[in-house]
């Protein structure tokens, strides 16, 4: 897969929940940062969503040097396009 996702969520959220099993459904491997366990997850998260921890927020770093793309609750559609898939 080009680049790498990670998905900063919470294990409550349903939203995270539903993106996960697309993104397992499709091959796309991510890693998970649940925000209540990491501060600084949870503050980039904030900064990220003009200062609220809004999950899912997604971090998708493409390969071969093109820039960084942070989304909040994305479509599957949306993290595929990010990835350049």
């Amino acid at each position: 897969m080009p680049g790498t996702v990670t998905m900063y969520s919470t294990t409550w959220c349903g939203y995270c929940r539903r993106l996960k099993g697309q993104m397992d459904r499709e091959g796309i491997a991510y890693t998970e940062i649940n925000i209540e366990q990491d501060p600084e997850s949870a503050a980039f998260v904030e900064k990220a969503n003009g200062g609220n921890q809004t999950v899912p927020t997604v971090q998708v770093l493409p390969s071969g040097g093109g820039s960084e793309v942070v989304m909040t609750n994305p479509s599957l559609a949306q993290v595929k396009q990010a990835l350049g898939v």
